[in-house]
């Protein structure tokens, strides 16, 4: 029979949706209790962890992995602010931009794949802006040229039909006159 390997088999952990109904997986605390019948926790008092502390801490052997002593460890992120007309230095968390900067410093080779690849993008970009600018202009100008056409037609329809009533008006004044 064929068995995946171990490495493989940490990729392939049983979860709950792989098992039917009962199975709990749990997050490897242990159990403090157990549930009752009606739906509650009960604590198990034998089975809740207790940590011995030593009597006599100041004077025992055995120390902490950091020195109670130790300075707090300053941060390289430091921020200005102005307060009653001095400046003062504070610390702040590790920004976005921080994150890029110390990315950028260990990764120098992809950085600059990125920033050539960024530069051609924008090249890109700036001549398909340039095109729909021009492509606008364009359009612009037939609009233009169009509301100009309009506008001479409709000064020639005008310029036409005052020149009809012109001469309906000189017709009827040579009618009038021919008849007494």
């Amino acid at each position: 029979m064929v068995r995946p390997t171990q490495p493989m088999m940490a990729r392939l952990r049983l979860t709950t949706k792989q098992v039917n109904g009962g199975y709990y997986k749990g997050n490897r605390t242990g159990s403090m209790g157990y549930f009752a019948k009606n739906g509650s926790y009960v604590i198990d008092w034998k089975k809740v962890r207790t940590y011995n502390v030593p009597e006599n801490l100041n004077d025992f052997k055995l120390t902490p992995f950091v020195t109670k002593l130790m300075p707090p460890t300053k941060s390289k992120y430091t921020k200005e602010i102005e307060r009653n007309g001095r400046f003062v230095t504070v610390e702040k968390g590790l920004q976005a931009q921080d994150y890029l900067d110390i990315w950028a410093s260990d990764n120098g080779p992809e950085v600059l794949e990125y920033e050539r690849r960024d530069q051609k993008r924008s090249s890109f970009v700036r001549a398909k802006q340039e095109a729909q600018r021009l492509k606008l202009e364009a359009e612009q100008e037939n609009a233009e040229r169009e509301k100009a056409a309009r506008k001479a037609a409709f000064r020639q329809k005008m310029e036409a039909k005052k020149a009809r009533k012109r001469e309906r008006a000189q017709q009827a004044a040579q009618e009038g006159e021919t008849t007494p």
